[in-house]
Formats: C-alpha cells, sequence, structure tokens
C-alpha cells in the first residue's frame, strides 16, 4: 500500500507565525535553558526553509502575526484545536503562555470560525497535545494537559478520543512522541508514554514506527507530513530505512534554534484542514 492510498487526509493547509520575537526567556520544559542565546537571524532563515519546504511538499501555508512579548507564539501547534469549522482555543498551563489565546481566537473568528470553549480550570494545550489518527484523537495528558479536559471535550463534542500519559518531562506534549504517517502507520516513541498509553496506541495503530529513546530525543517524531513527503528535523538512518520502505519521501529541515525551546517542526504548524472523526 502508498502512502497516498491511506493517506491522512490533512495536512495540505497550516497556520505558522513569524518567529520575529521569537527568545528563550523561561524555562517551562526541559528543554530550555535560558543562559543558551537565541540567534534571531538564523531562526527567521530556518522558519523561511521550513514554509518553503512545506510548500514545495504541496501545502498552504497561512500565517498569524507574532505579537512582542510572547516569545514562544512561534509554536502555533498550541494555539488550539481544528475541526473543519470549529476551533477550541487552548488553555495553557503556564501564564508566560496563556496571552498568547487571544490572538488566536481573534485569527480564527475573524475567518469565520466556531469558537468552542473550554470551561472551568481544566488545561489542554491544543493540537501540541492531540492529533487524529483514523478517526480517533490521540490526547496527550499529565505534564501539560489534563485528562479531564478530554472528558469535557467529549461531552461537548462528536469526538472519538484516546488519552495517553505522558510521564517523562522530556517528552512534554503528545506531538513528541506521535506523528501518524497515514490512517494505519504512525511513528510512536514508548519511551515517552506509560505502560497503559503504549497498549492503547498498539491497539490503534496498525503499523507503527517504534522509536528507540536515543531516536525519540532527537525529535523525530515532531514531524510534518504533506501526502507522501515527511519533513522532519532529524532523520535517525534506520528510521528513514522504514519511511523509504513505506514509499515516504523525507526532508529534513534544520530547526536548532526552536529546540532550544522544546519545539521542533510540528511545533511550529497547525494544520487548519483536521476534521476530527472523518
Amino acid at each position: 500500500m502508498t502512502p497516498e492510498a491511506g493517506s491522512l487526509g490533512w495536512g495540505r493547509r497550516f497556520l505558522m507565525c513569524p518567529p520575529r520575537y521569537f527568545s528563550v526567556v523561561y524555562q517551562i520544559n526541559p528543554w530550555m535553558d535560558g543562559q543558551v542565546p537565541v540567534d534571531g537571524e538564523l531562526a527567521t532563515k530556518q522558519w523561511d526553509t521550513l514554509v518553503e519546504t512545506l510548500v514545495a511538499a504541496g501545502a498552504e501555508v497561512e500565517t498569524i502575526d507574532p505579537a512582542d512579548g510572547l516569545p514562544d507564539m512561534v509554536f502555533t501547534a498550541n494555539a488550539g484545536i481544528v475541526d473543519g469549522n470549529r476551533f477550541v482555543p487552548a488553555a495553557m498551563k503556564h501564564d508566560e503562555r496563556r496571552a498568547e489565546i487571544p490572538y488566536a481566537r481573534d485569527w480564527f473568528s475573524g475567518r469565520g470560525f466556531e469558537l468552542l470553549e473550554l470551561d472551568g480550570d481544566v488545561i489542554q494545550e491544543g493540537a501540541g497535545d492531540a492529533l487524529p489518527f483514523a478517526g480517533t484523537l490521540v490526547a496527550g495528558h499529565r505534564s501539560r494537559s489534563s485528562e479531564s479536559a478530554y472528558t469535557q471535550l467529549a461531552g461537548k463534542t462528536n469526538w472519538r478520543i484516546l488519552p495517553v500519559e505522558l510521564p517523562d518531562p522530556r517528552y512534554y506534549h503528545v506531538d513528541l512522541v506521535f506523528c501518524p504517517l497515514d490512517d494505519r502507520r504512525a511513528i510512536i516513541a514508548p519511551s515517552g508514554l506509560s505502560a497503559e498509553g503504549r497498549e492503547r496506541l498498539s491497539e490503534l495503530v496498525p503499523e507503527p514506527l517504534l522509536l528507540e529513546d536515543g531516536e525519540a530525543a532527537s525529535f523525530c517524531a515532531n514531524s510534518v507530513v504533506v501526502g507522501s513527503n515527511i519533513v522532519m528535523p532529524y532523520c535517525p538512518p534506520r528510521v528513514g530505512r522504514q519511511l523509504e520502505r513505506w514509499g515516504f519521501s523525507v526532508e529534513v529541515v534544520d530547526v536548532s534554534e526552536f529546540l532550544k525551546a522544546g519545539g521542533a517542526c510540528r511545533c511550529l504548524t497547525l494544520a487548519l484542514d483536521v476534521r476530527i472523526g472523518a
């Protein structure tokens, strides 16, 4: 089976945010170190290359204007969850990122999206912690999202949601340990999941590509899939060989400046053409 025969059905339109104000000025995950400076000019070049690579792969890219004082706004995956013409704004865990969300609300409401708000004190950090696979929303919790957020979302929507626990603080979002490739295959980092989470994903994904811990730490699961093209921050040789056997084409884009903040290719994009359950 070729990738196109069982394609994701989404991943052709993305929202991205230029890194005009990107820097590391606080620490909210184990990868961040305020003592390590960010090269702003290099970050801009890397971001531009990522955009160019996605467009060359067949994707469309739309942008949201960055806001001064919000260095992590560049990681648009965390803005919220898209489902057709509905948008669920994120409920961020850390104060440093909460001011990003009004900008996301304005962007989506200004383009005709219906906003579906989370209630109460639940936390949920957008598509960075919730990725669709074969009609199911694979939803990370513990580090940066609460399991109760998905209970609430299940009650508000018709989504089939599969919560998976992320006990390792290095892999604080599900998009660091899980990358859907098509409707049968996904990259999975078992070391970032609880035993129950590993079992749940093994039942959901017929053909997983299981990462060793060193491979997972390279952020190779934080990749963007456009049809049969996979845009990766790094591709371990073993992983590349398997992807090529499956018929995927791999393009590596250096996003080393953004890794200083704990984010790579997937973190820098928010798919706009997702329909959960479709």
